[in-house]
């Protein structure tokens, strides 16, 4: 610790910075640029002319951050030098947080605790239990739906659908992520993404046998036409994942993961997986059958 005498008043406050920013200096150092407003440029121009070769102490709320030597007068604008070559990437953390504190000011009023209150961690706990039974309820809710409605062909979007979710925990535990509400809202929307692709080719082998084409052409039409109306869709999403993790934090970055893992889960087995175990069922390998439970 060192001890510093200050005088009572401050000779130069905060409201007559104009503006302060990261700067480097001849030798590639990280610096300080800060610039006064006019009646500041005085202010500092006076003080630091009587003061050169002494220390200038910079307070934030009673602390002092920084106390640079003053080697000159300065006037509207001025840099401050870290000083020394020790770590490049220390010096300028230090000096933006030395930005960071010029750019602050002072609280314009001392803060005083009203109140306080602590809130437990089973409140989270609490939620995540509640996203979880509703993953559960509503997973439960779209294999029912497809094997109602799609029969075999639902049951084999059933097992892709949990082939998905078992690469995509498996990707997230390999990068050791946790499972937070946004975890949990990335994968229950691809849990959809899955429907949404299966429906897709569905409907187009349906189409294809309404026109009369046998189940192993009807199954091959249907996925090629269909492949690239979702693969557009994939990358749509991806891209939009892509972007919520470049601009956003914490959660936001949490849920952009899991999206950008289940779309690439997803693509894989709503469309290579699914045509495989279809290509078993419509006889790829051996006899051909009259119809497809679709």
């Amino acid at each position: 610790y060192r001890t510093y005498f200050l005088k009572k008043r401050a000779g130069v406050t905060g409201e007559y910075l104009a503006d302060a920013e990261v700067s480097w200096d001849e030798m590639g150092r990280p610096e300080v640029a800060f610039t006064m407003n006019r009646q500041g440029a005085d202010l500092m121009g006076k003080l630091t002319g009587e003061n050169v070769g002494r220390k200038m102490a910079i307070v934030l709320d009673d602390k002092i951050t920084s106390a640079p030597v003053i080697e000159s007068k300065i006037s509207e604008r001025g840099r401050i030098t870290m000083g020394g070559y020790g770590d490049p990437f220390k010096l300028q953390q230090e000096v933006k947080d030395l930005v960071a504190v010029l750019r602050s000011g002072a609280l314009p009023a001392p803060l005083k605790k009203s109140f306080e209150t602590q809130v437990g961690a089973t409140m989270g706990q609490d939620s995540i239990d509640k996203a979880k039974t509703a993953m559960i309820i509503g997973g439960l809710a779209v294999v029912l739906f497809m094997l109602i409605y799609y029969r075999l062909a639902g049951f084999i979007a059933n097992i892709a659908m949990l082939l998905n979710m078992l690469f995509m925990v498996a990707i997230l535990a390999a990068f050791e992520a946790s499972l937070t509400l946004p975890g949990i809202a990335g994968l229950v929307l691809t849990v959809g993404m899955a429907v949404d692709s299966n429906i897709i080719i569905y409907e187009r082998i349906r189409e294809e046998l309404r026109h009369g084409k046998s189940p192993r052409t009807a199954v091959d039409a249907g996925f090629q036409r269909a492949f690239w109306t979702v693969f557009d869709a994939h990358v749509t999403n991806f891209i939009a994942g892509i972007v919520l993790y470049s601009y956003g934090s914490g959660p936001i970055r949490g849920f952009a993961v899991t999206l950008l893992v289940g779309i690439v889960t997803n693509l894989l087995t709503s469309v290579w997986i699914s045509r495989w175990m279809f290509e078993i069922v419509v006889g790829r390998r051996g006899s051909v059958p009259a119809t497809l439970s679709i």
